[in-house]
């Protein structure tokens, strides 16, 4: 599975972002490929799912991207509990 983990810039709030869902994997047992990146990358980059704040991810909302919309960028609980039912 590979998780894309999106923000306006795709430096800052992604990075710190992408570390907590590799925080949150390791605790559910699961693997996956974790990248972050900025909104226009991530407009033509494919993964299996599309992670960040809402205001930013909505925007890759096609219809067809799992999507998922995170409020507490820190929260590992947050995290884990919206990942683990897409495994």
């Amino acid at each position: 599975m590979k998780i894309l983990v999106v923000c306006g810039n795709g430096l800052g709030s992604s990075f710190m972002m992408a570390l907590t869902v590799k925080k949150a994997l390791a605790e559910l047992g699961k693997e996956a490929e974790v990248t972050h990146t900025d909104l226009t990358t991530a407009t033509a980059e494919k993964a299996d799912v599309y992670i960040g704040a809402g205001d930013i991810v909505d925007q890759l909302d096609n219809g067809m991207r799992k999507i998922v919309r995170i409020v507490n960028m820190m929260s590992i609980a947050e995290i884990k509990s919206k990942l683990e039912p897409l495994f």
